[in-house]
């Protein structure tokens, strides 16, 4: 398998890499690399509060319209189901520079201060472009390797969770430490990614592979190095002083690892060449399909589950009049079955709960920092710290899910419960903080943050099937921005500006004595964090009893009629 590339094979070899399903991997990455700006709010937050003179509960309210845009993704998902990938990654491009460019515009005065509603809408709009990359990245990676789908979830969202940190780096590098730049960035540089692979990334037909999982395993080493690198990164720019010079250099090594992927890709199809040209203890032909760079078995019709095989002449009935069918576990539910499902309602409660107040944690970050005192500088690392943590709880779901299910049989529900438990103890550190606790409850709040994400996709596709997975891993998460707008704006918003009202009353003050209504101190906190605490406990109790009704099912190969569908290499 290590035969090199001769001169003349050099152009045909390059289109079969750029028209490949490992090349579309790498570019899955990348795009989804870009497709975390929403986490970066705790940073440029305090910015648009403080040129648009906010107060916490219109900042919170900013933040559930981010939530809200970042996870009503149901538009992108039913406009996949009828228009090809390329499409998708281009509106998503379009909304995506569209939205931040005009909250840049309005916080840096180039138009006119815009109505609290405008801004929303703004956000909203940016953040929706993140639904328009997953189904557009995402959905087409797993459809692509159906076998590998936690470790691919993992390794995608993982990329997603260090976007964060990743941007952070490229703006000092390009802007320096200037927060209303980052929102430029942020608009401009995902909608390039997406423009610049926009062709790349499609559905293929499902290849075995004989070392698949040795090969995410590597990828995952690349993300891990990367991660590892962006923490050590921000650690030591909080204890030094950077030049211009060294953050050039810090975001150049961060853009070489992050298409260090890339020599796998390569390294992958040119086995994939090689194989074409001497297959080896095979009895059977092999050609190369010209649709498709994948290798196919000669006199052999492979139908993917969900699609209709040939001779069935069944006519499918309409989806109304089979909304009361219920399909066996992992078979394809059709859109209504899915959502009708008890499955899906137990799932969307824990959800609600637990995504719902780690979105709300996550975008009150920024703030909880300034009421207990840290600096600018140090808040800065914290919401860093989220972006990196959140992608270590990102792969660790997807991967040791994975392994739980193949080797041991554990249902993947299980996982989500260990996850909410694990919140409790991130939010109960901001409830009542101790000196440094801060540091430990970001990296809590992160991972747990991000290990929730990749297992609710997972068991989405897991339960109702792969044929209609762009719409309803985007319907399955249409809790989180419902419980984010109840636990952050209703609930931690009103919270804090109450007791920053008490502290100026104190000082014997009003709310127009001062610009921007700031709390200062634990008690800002406190109360809201008790409550989330008590509130994603319920979410924890509540994927249990997802836990007990799939138990049954994951006792069996969910996977083994991918296995049969699948052509080998």
């Amino acid at each position: 398998m290590g035969r090199g590339l001769k001169g003349s094979e050099l152009l045909p070899f390059t289109v079969q890499f750029l028209r490949g399903r490992w090349f579309a991997l790498f570019a899955s990455f990348l795009i989804m690399a870009g497709a975390g700006a929403t986490y970066l709010f705790g940073t440029y937050s305090k910015e648009i509060k403080a040129a648009l003179d906010y107060d916490q509960t219109t900042l919170n309210l900013l933040g559930f319209s981010k939530d809200l845009g970042a996870n009503v993704g149901v538009f992108s998902g039913l406009i996949a189901e009828v228009t090809p990938t390329w499409f998708v990654l281009l509106v998503g491009a379009a909304l995506n520079f569209g939205g931040y460019f005009m909250i840049w515009l309005a916080v840096t005065g180039r138009i006119a201060k815009p109505k609290v509603w405008q801004m929303c809408i703004y956000i909203c709009i940016g953040a929706n472009s993140q639904n328009f990359a997953n189904t557009g990245a995402l959905v087409t990676s797993v459809k692509n390797f159906p076998e590998s789908r936690g470790s691919m979830l993992g390794l995608l969202k993982g990329y997603t969770g260090l976007s964060g940190a990743v941007m952070t780096q490229i703006y000092l590098a390009v802007y320096g430490n200037d927060s209303k730049s980052l929102i430029l960035l942020i608009g401009w540089l995902p909608a390039a990614i997406s423009v610049i692979f926009v062709y790349t990334i499609r559905t293929m037909k499902p290849v075995r592979h004989p070392n698949e999982i040795r090969v995410f395993y590597q990828f995952l080493s690349a993300s891990i190095l990367l991660a590892v690198f962006l923490m050590l990164i921000t650690l030591t720019e909080k204890l030094v002083t950077f030049s211009k010079a060294a953050y050039a250099g810090a975001a150049t090594v961060v853009c070489f690892l992050v298409f260090s992927p890339l020599f796998i890709s390569v390294r992958e199809e040119l086995l994939i060449w090689n194989m074409q040209k001497h297959p080896i203890g095979s009895p059977m032909e092999i050609t190369v399909d010209k649709s498709t760079p994948e290798i196919v078995e000669s006199k052999q019709v492979v139908s993917m589950p969900g699609s209709p095989k040939q001779g069935d002449e069944k006519v499918e009935k309409s989806c109304f009049l089979t909304i009361c069918d219920r399909p066996e576990r992992g078979e394809d539910y059709t859109i209504l079955q899915a959502l009708t499902s008890l499955d899906m309602w137990v799932l969307f409660l824990a959800t609600f709960c637990g995504l719902g107040a780690s979105l709300t944690a996550v975008d009150n970050l920024g703030q909880i920092g300034e009421s207990l005192g840290y600096p600018n500088k140090t808040v800065t690392s914290f919401v860093s710290l989220v972006s990196i943590w959140n992608f270590f709880g990102r792969v660790f779901s997807g991967f040791v899910s994975e392994t739980l299910i193949v080797k041991y049989k554990v249902p993947r529900p299980l996982m989500m419960t260990l996850v909410l438990l694990l919140a409790c103890i991130g939010y109960l550190l901001v409830a009542f903080p101790m000196p440094g606790s801060l540091y430990v409850a970001s990296i809590i709040i992160g991972f747990s943050f991000g290990a929730q994400l990749p297992l609710i996709f997972a068991i989405i596709s897991e339960l109702f099937g792969l044929k209609y997975y762009s719409t309803l891993f985007n319907c399955g998460q249409l809790a989180s921005p419902l419980g984010s707008y109840i636990f952050n704006v209703k609930l931690t918003g009103f919270l804090y500006d109450r007791e920053a009202m008490k502290d100026l009353a104190k000082k014997g003050l009003t709310r127009s004595s001062v610009k921007a209504l700031t709390c200062i101190g634990s008690h800002c906190y406190r109360l809201p964090f008790i409550i989330l605490t008590f509130v994603t406990f319920f979410g924890a109790l509540t994927s249990l009893i997802l836990v007990i009704r799939t138990r049954n099912y994951y006792r069996s190969d969910i996977y083994k009629k991918f296995r049969e569908n699948a052509e080998s290499l």
